[in-house]
């Protein structure tokens, strides 16, 4: 039912944390009606505060806010009943209160905690019939947070998406390098090219850690990895066309060069061919080695560019190989 209600809203550009927010604060604010609690509506700014774009944010969120809200009634106590119901008090409460959140690793939860000492003011007495509303109000704000984050939408097809988007400019990119080689003219959008992968890689990566951290037993998975790998193999490309650029001459081993780097770009995808590629580049090393050594300073130059390409492209498919194809 959830899901289907997702696929809806979508075409309105509506958010699906703003969405199971929504869900979650009338969830929140009916139970805590239905149970006649002073305060009720309150328990909407404890679900808001814990409503996390992922399980494990969310749930951190909620511990956090609960240890808060715990120490925050004893607190009260000892300053209200203790000195007295005056605003003055608030503020030394907090100073002493908020440090304890901090060392305890739970200052997370400091905005709730406040809006459970302020209910506990405006009562000007402390019994244990507030101290029992308050902490439904507390149960029933994380609650309703953590029923709707329960169900996490599958980031997969998102990440195939990237994942394709991601090799089509890895393709793209190589492509250059060889158009280059071939012609000596350079793409005038490369450098638009790169930035745009890179921000693409940037954003597949953040939405693989989101998947990530809405599973509890998992530290990694495929696409994390995979975008990880390419993020690394994309800092080899953007030096490799430093290079590639100081080959002016050397006809013979930019055209080797040139017709490596295109196969290679026709084998972008997400299945592991590095091995064949790293047999394949081996061999137009040793094609390279057998060549007339270089006859004057600029050539040897030139000729040094050209094994750091081949290194680098080495480098480059080392990483790839790392990559396991298996989910």
């Amino acid at each position: 039912m959830m899901q289907r209600a997702w696929k809806n809203l979508k075409k309105y550009k509506i958010g699906y944390r703003t969405f199971k927010t929504a869900v979650a604060v009338s969830i929140g604010i009916s139970i805590a009606q239905f149970l006649h609690l002073d305060f009720y509506v309150s328990s909407a700014i404890i679900t808001i505060l814990c409503v996390q774009n992922s399980k494990k944010k969310s749930l951190h969120s909620a511990f956090s806010r609960f240890i808060a809200c715990m120490l925050a009634i004893p607190f009260s106590y000892i300053f209200f009943e203790g000195i007295a119901f005056e605003p003055y008090i608030i503020g030394l409460l907090l100073l002493l209160f908020i440090p304890t959140t901090v060392l305890l690793k739970v200052n997370e939860g400091v905005v709730t905690s406040t809006v459970i000492i302020l209910h506990i003011y405006s009562t000007n007495h402390m019994t244990w019939e507030v101290v029992l509303n308050e902490l439904g109000l507390i149960v029933i704000g994380i609650g309703a947070a953590l029923l709707v984050n329960s169900y996490m939408p599958s980031l997969d097809k998102e990440m195939k998406v990237h994942q394709k988007d991601i090799e089509q400019y890895f393709k793209a990119l190589l492509m250059d390098m060889v158009v280059y080689l071939r012609t000596n003219e350079m793409k005038e959008d490369y450098v638009l090219k790169l930035k745009r992968a890179s921000d693409e890689v940037q954003y597949a990566k953040s939405v693989a850690y989101r998947d990530v951290e809405n599973h509890f037993s998992r530290k990694e998975n495929y696409y994390y990895k995979y975008f990880t790998i390419r993020e690394k193999q994309l800092e080899i490309i953007s030096r490799l066309f430093d290079r590639i650029l100081a080959v002016e001459t050397l006809d013979t081993q930019r055209e080797l060069v040139a017709d490596f780097l295109e196969e290679l770009s026709l084998c972008v995808h997400s299945g592991n061919t590095a091995v064949l590629f790293l047999s394949k580049l081996q061999r137009v090393e040793e094609m390279i080695k057998h060549d007339k050594l270089p006859s004057d300073w600029r050539s040897f130059e030139e000729q040094a560019h050209v094994f750091f390409v081949i290194k680098e492209l080495e480098q480059y498919l080392q990483i790839k190989k790392s990559l396991k194809v298996a989910y």
